[in-house]
């Protein structure tokens, strides 16, 4: 296994962490909870390979993650880096605390090293960190309760600049892929200024645990789409280490393999996976770059969102994961039609800044999502 240091914490930390959030799930009296025969035994094996960093959340797996999580600490707990995160914004100190105690009392611990602040943006940190929840944070970090205050990130490149530079957290816990580069120059910022960072969904969430011919051929020798995933977060220099999502054993494994290799990648190889990826993305921006100034549509089709589903097809040749996307667009996030909804208008086609040809595009978009 290879270690990186995690920022101002110190903390030599596996450049693979074990996410808590995929455990695999079973049915106890009609409610859904880690199946700790399967689970436990998987991140021992993680240990047994190095792994010395997991993470969890509140909310993961129906919120049984942190008990499972610290039943697995057990005979474990001075080795390992424990990362959890409190989701609470509001103005209810007791609330926040409650989050905290709770955390404790699962996990079995009388601290957690790495505190994070669950999903910030500038908004909700200027709005609400700084002047107060900030605050409660640091009591516990005066109490012991908390080793280390961080944050995990949903923003932009620009935001997380502007939240490194307020030298508030030590460690942050973002998402970076194949498919998503934005925050590169934030990442290379953090590392300056010596906050640690952790990447959320090398795979993409899934996108990116599946084959794909075109993402398969970049490098020689490297076949596996989730490996290649892994390899590229890891062969930056300036991530410290990155989280999966392991729910089988199989992926242990497989993962823990490829956090133990010297190289990741060569420089040789990331120069050309770069090249490609711009390639690709340029190929991307020939259908819809997403500025979404067709919306809305009067007929509640979800142009933006089917485009996004077809260019992982067409340009990445996600298909399998596209097609799974498209099908659950009716109930998905937002909701939003399907492309079939559209009565060719022309009201998107005036808007667009591109000139596509947006009805032609949404009838080749539902045909290649929708066959079989």
């Amino acid at each position: 296994m290879i270690y990186r240091t995690l920022g101002g914490t110190g903390y030599k930390v596996s450049q693979l962490g074990f996410g808590a959030m995929r455990l695999p799930m079973t049915e106890v009296n009609d409610e859904r909870v880690v199946d700790r025969d399967l689970a436990i035994p998987m991140i021992h094996r993680a240990f047994e390979a190095g792994v010395n960093y997991i993470d969890s959340a509140v909310g993961y797996c129906n919120q049984d993650s942190q008990r499972a999580v610290g039943d697995a600490l057990k005979g474990w707990r001075d080795k390992i880096v424990v990362s959890t995160k409190n989701h609470y914004y509001g103005e209810d100190e007791k609330e926040w605390w409650t989050h905290l105690e709770n955390s404790l009392e699962r996990l079995d611990v009388d601290y957690i090293d790495i505190y994070n602040h669950h999903g910030i943006n500038w908004k909700r940190y200027v709005e609400d960190v700084e002047p107060r929840v900030s605050k409660w944070m640091r009591k516990a970090y005066d109490q012991g309760l908390i080793k280390h205050i961080c944050c995990s990130f949903h923003d932009s490149n620009e935001a997380l600049i502007k939240l490194v530079d307020t030298g508030y957290v030590e460690s942050i816990t973002l998402q970076y892929n194949l498919l998503y580069r934005d925050l590169e120059e934030g990442i290379d910022h953090a590392h300056d200024k010596n906050v640690g960072i952790v990447v959320m969904g090398p795979v993409a969430g899934g996108r990116l645990g599946v084959r794909s011919d075109v993402l398969a051929e970049m490098v020689p020798g490297v076949e596996r789409v989730p490996e290649l995933a892994l390899r590229f977060v890891l062969a930056n220099p300036n991530v410290t280490l990155a989280l999966s999502g392991m729910s089988t054993m199989q992926h242990v494994t497989e993962n823990t393999a490829v956090a133990a290799d010297e190289v990741s990648l060569s420089e040789g190889d990331v120069v050309l996976i770069h090249e490609q990826l711009e390639r690709l993305s340029e190929m991307a921006k020939l259908y819809c770059t997403g500025c979404e100034y067709c919306m809305p549509c009067p007929q509640g089709v979800k142009i933006p969102r089917i485009f996004e589903l077809y260019n992982l097809g067409q340009v990445y040749g996600l298909w399998g994961v596209a097609k799974e996307g498209y099908a659950k667009l009716p109930e998905g996030r937002n909701g939003g039609k399907q492309a079939d909804e559209c009565i060719e208008c022309g009201e998107c086609e005036e808007k667009c800044p591109q000139n596509i040809e947006i009805r032609e595009q949404l009838k080749a978009a539902h045909a290649a999502l929708t066959a079989s």
